[in-house]
């Protein structure tokens, strides 16, 4: 089985599929890996480090022609899934319920597409889970954004010239990307505030040292897999209400919210980062989905009412080493759950293999695109 690794070609991004390290791995379990040449330059891993790890370079043509299965970090073009053998299977982030485009290519080229972010977040596909590890890398690297941008500092500080107040840091939402980021912010010796609509994730603020913003529930919320599903806007309203008066007193805050096929909560009005001291910061992760914050700008970061704000739409990017070794080494394993160095298997009512396939052999499966 041929796996082929291209270059990304999605603007802003510099992570790779596979690293050289697990490369090597694939190739000693039978594999054959081609690497686009230039594939991981932007992450810092050389064509030579992929050579002697066993892999075969080749150019884009051949990468997408060749290949029994492409593993990337985004959806390929439509142009090169045209590309790809008839039959062949692709392995990338889709985020199909959101790409129309994409997943009639696939079908128009008759290829199997399994989605990264589909993976099931079950206890058994944890190492599996990309969306998590590159969450992880995007609220430590978001803390540091702040902070770059904040004219203070973040700890207590007690001179002979006075003392200095630490900084108080809002976050929404307490997922894995809120959780980093809330460990973060106190090793560096902030105050750090919390707000998130579920319950259950209370627990895990308070286990960080970070203050619980609570709201209690109503019936229009709906989770599943971890996530809020849906949520109606009057409790969204009375969220805002709440959470208003801490972000009037932050010095920074940072929003995590997200839905998974739909646009971005909006978590933060005009009204509010008006309110927000001068010399304030906002970071807005949800940015590419509509954004939690009104007024933040997709890949931009400018001032607004006195308050910084940041809008980075691929985080995870900005670290590129590590997010493209953590990436490798979550995509490697879920290859080797769905098929071994000859084939795949197949397992279709099998939960990991059904929740992530989304197109097959060419006819949309999943649910979020089937219709």
């Amino acid at each position: 089985m041929i796996l082929a690794v291209p270059k990304e070609k999605k603007a802003r991004e510099n992570r790779v599929a596979l690293t050289p390290e697990v490369v090597k791995e694939l190739v000693g379990k039978g594999f054959s890996v081609l690497v686009e040449r230039g594939a991981g330059e932007r992450s810092y891993l050389a064509d030579s480090l992929y050579e002697a790890a066993g892999a075969r370079m080749g150019d884009s043509q051949a990468v997408f022609s060749e290949a029994d299965v492409v593993l990337a970090v985004n959806a390929p073009t439509s142009d090169d899934i045209a590309r790809m053998k008839k039959g062949a299977v692709l392995i990338s982030f889709l985020f199909a319920a959101t790409a129309p485009e994409t997943v009639s290519a696939l079908e128009s080229a008759g290829i199997s597409a399994f989605s990264m972010d589909a993976v099931p977040r079950i206890s058994r596909a944890q190492k599996m889970d990309a969306l998590s590890s590159q969450s992880n890398l995007a609220g430590y690297k978001t803390v540091l954004m702040a902070a770059n941008a904040l004219g203070k500092i973040f700890p207590m500080l007690m001179t002979a010239a006075g003392t200095v107040k630490p900084a108080k840091v809002v976050i929404m939402g307490a997922g894995v990307a809120g959780l980093q980021a809330i460990a973060t912010a106190k090793r560096l010796g902030a105050i750090v505030e919390v707000s998130d609509i579920r319950p259950e994730t209370k627990e895990q603020v308070q286990s960080l040292g970070g203050y619980f913003i609570e709201l209690k529930g109503d019936d229009s919320m709906k989770t599943e897999g971890g996530y809020v599903k849906e949520v109606s806007e009057d409790f969204l309203r009375k969220q805002q209400e709440l959470v208003g008066k801490h972000v009037a007193e932050a010095d920074i805050v940072i929003t995590t919210a997200l839905i998974p096929g739909k646009k971005a909560p909006r978590l933060i009005t005009e009204a509010m980062v008006k309110s927000m001291k001068a010399g304030s910061v906002i970071v807005d992760m949800a940015v590419e989905q509509g954004g939690n914050c009104e007024i933040s700008e997709l890949n931009q970061t400018v001032v607004k009412h006195g308050v910084t704000l940041i809008g980075e739409s691929n985080l995870p990017s900005l670290l590129p080493l590590n997010a493209s070794q953590l990436y490798a080494k979550n995509i490697s394993t879920f290859l080797y759950h769905l098929a071994d160095k000859d084939a795949f298997r197949w397992e279709m009512e099998e939960e990991i293999t059904k929740g992530s396939l989304i197109v097959h052999q060419g006819k949309a499966v999943h649910p979020s695109v089937a219709k």
